[in-house]
């Protein structure tokens, strides 16, 4: 039977919840704070509403620590601190509790795929993570498709300098946006193991790991935002 929490009484808030209070004091908002601690941003704010965290505490001190007194600032950094310190809970006969998350589907073939739209993007799209590591972990292929305002692509609709070739794997939304897909089994995609490392050195976000790689392959603006983002996956011949 599921362990049931109490809700934190009218004013008061738990340990878990305070230090949130404090890093988002010194700028850090609860998405950031989420992907940190490498989770998602519901739990942050069921630290307020069902009196969770208890597992984050010591975690939590040591971001603050860091962030007060020795000046590391940056999100990727801070998760590595965290990681240290976050252990997984246990049930009460002392042994490692399941972790609960959606099953990883990938068929026999290899094929995958995974999508998120804005409100996961904000939080580093984090469900796209375990896709992305199973998929090294059966060396894999992957490709992926951005969607993203159309100024912020560095070149037009359908350049050959652009993966996508002319006006193939484009498609062209009525609120100023554009999807663009780079990789596929015809070109050989990418090898699925080096996005899993791109995403580890991202701390675990996956929004900025794609970003990063759009940005040092000169396909878009470092200002651009992507607002969409979709992962295939496959087994190579």
């Amino acid at each position: 039977m599921p362990r049931r929490t109490t809700p934190p009484a009218p004013g008061q808030l738990n340990e878990a919840a305070q230090l949130a209070d404090r890093l988002q004091a010194v700028g850090y908002n609860r998405r950031d704070i989420a992907r940190i601690i490498n989770r998602d941003a519901s739990l942050v704010s069921q630290f307020y509403t069902k009196n969770k965290g208890a597992a984050f505490v010591t975690a939590l001190r040591e971001v603050l620590d860091a962030v007060t007194t020795a000046g590391i600032i940056e999100v990727p950094e801070l998760a590595a601190l965290a990681a240290r310190h976050i252990t997984r809970r246990t049930t009460r006969s002392g042994t490692q509790a399941r972790v609960r998350h959606k099953a990883v589907l990938i068929t026999p073939t290899g094929t995958g795929t995974g999508r998120v739209g804005a409100q996961a993007i904000a939080s580093g799209s984090a469900r796209l993570r375990p896709l992305i590591a199973e998929a090294a972990r059966q060396g894999l292929r992957l490709a992926f498709t951005v969607r993203l305002g159309k100024t912020g692509y560095l070149h037009p609709s359908g350049s050959r300098t652009d993966s996508p070739g002319i006006r193939r794997d484009v498609i062209q939304r009525a609120d100023h946006t554009e999807e663009r897909s780079y990789g596929s089994a015809a070109t050989g995609g990418f090898d699925a193991a080096d996005f899993a490392r791109r995403v580890d050195a991202a701390g675990g976000d996956v929004t900025a790991a794609v970003h990063q790689w759009l940005v040092e392959t000169s396909r878009i603006h470092p200002h651009a935002h992507i607002t969409h983002l979709e992962v295939r996956t496959w087994r190579p011949r």
